[in-house]
């Protein structure tokens, strides 16, 4: 089954803080999606693509050439962005590039760059139609002239973290759901993250945050920030929905060991507390940030923990700037910074 795979081409998916080559977006613009938010949550995006392009060139896929016009004129805004982006003509259905867009592996060795294109159902089939998602990987792929590899199961880009050095973080919740695979063994899909992103070890957490309905993505709870080091997310209020959840993945990541059988280094990184939105639990998380070249961005929420998840991880990446975003309209979707990009390494 798995006998050209990445891995045995000698492929592998890239540690986010390894050198990249672009960071990938889809505008948005369903109303779906971020509801009384759709005029806002752009101006979000292009802050956020404004800080990326001071330092790292950025791809936005667009729907038609209207929205390519629309995206040009408020970047355009920012002198930050001139010359340093492209769109593409490449229709999606929403705006979750972590998910849909491509997962970008290289060879060390041949010095190639590949993508693979897993299936794409919008989370378990709750937010139809997702055709135009499902095949975004394959039309970046033909554009730049890519190999494409395509595993044939469903998998979302922030179900998954990674070490660089061989071990995939990920959670059971999320990819052991029935509305994904439901075919599929836990060895099974093991077997997959190992050979079509290059990985040895598959670490799990049980559950993800309240108000995730991505039914527990790992980057909203637990992220690798070195080859040895985790950080994880507590909540501090002992009656928040999230406090036992949290401090359930905190012991069991304190027990992993890393490919070489070593524990990890375990950094704990708060919460921003409840952030709602007409009575609805959003998946509010520190934890979302996005590494680039030269800057981590980080979501922020108002609220009081904000300064302290930006100056754990300033501490922790000493050769980037950490850089905090207000995400309180973006949140409105159900996801935040990492949620909406995806990096493409270098080779």
């Amino acid at each position: 089954m798995f006998e050209n795979s990445p891995k045995k081409l000698g492929f592998i998916f890239p540690a986010e803080w390894e050198k990249q080559k672009s960071i990938w977006f889809s505008w948005p613009h369903n109303l779906d999606t971020w509801p009384g938010k759709l005029d806002t949550a752009p101006k979000v995006f292009a802050k956020i693509i404004s800080e990326i392009c001071e330092t790292e060139f950025v791809n936005i896929n667009v729907v038609d050439e209207k929205m390519d016009l629309e995206v040009n004129n408020i970047l355009s805004k920012h002198p930050t962005t001139k010359n340093n982006f492209a769109t593409h003509l490449i229709p999606t259905n929403d705006a979750w590039c972590r998910d849909h867009g491509p997962a970008f592996i290289i060879n060390r060795t041949t010095k190639e760059k590949a993508i693979v294109d897993w299936d794409y159902n919008a989370l378990g089939g709750k937010y139809p139609p997702f055709d135009l998602d499902d095949i975004v990987p394959t039309k970046i792929g033909e554009k730049f002239g890519l190999k494409i590899f395509y595993p044939g199961i469903i998998m979302e880009g922030g179900a998954i973290d990674v070490n660089g050095e061989g071990c995939l973080l990920t959670s059971k919740s999320c990819l052991l759901n029935k509305n994904r695979n439901p075919h599929l063994t836990q060895n099974e899909i093991e077997n997959y993250l190992k050979e079509f992103y290059g990985q040895e070890k598959i670490l799990w957490l049980d559950e993800g945050i309240v108000g995730d309905d991505t039914d527990g993505h790992i980057d909203d709870i637990a992220r690798f920030i070195n080859p040895t080091t985790i950080v994880a997310c507590v909540e501090e209020d002992t009656d928040d929905e999230n406090y036992n959840i949290l401090q359930e993945n905190l012991q069991q990541l304190q027990k992993m060991q890393n490919q070489n059988n070593e524990n990890f280094r375990i950094l704990e990184l708060p919460m921003p507390g409840v952030v709602e939105y007409k009575n609805q639990r959003l998946p509010a998380s520190y934890a979302n940030f996005l590494i680039t070249n030269k800057k981590v961005l980080v979501p922020v929420f108002n609220h009081k923990n904000d300064l302290q998840a930006i100056e754990i991880l300033q501490k922790e990446f000493l050769n980037r700037k950490v850089v905090g975003i207000d995400c309180v309209d973006l949140v409105w979707g159900l996801g935040t910074i990492h949620c909406i990009s995806q990096q493409e390494a270098e080779i």
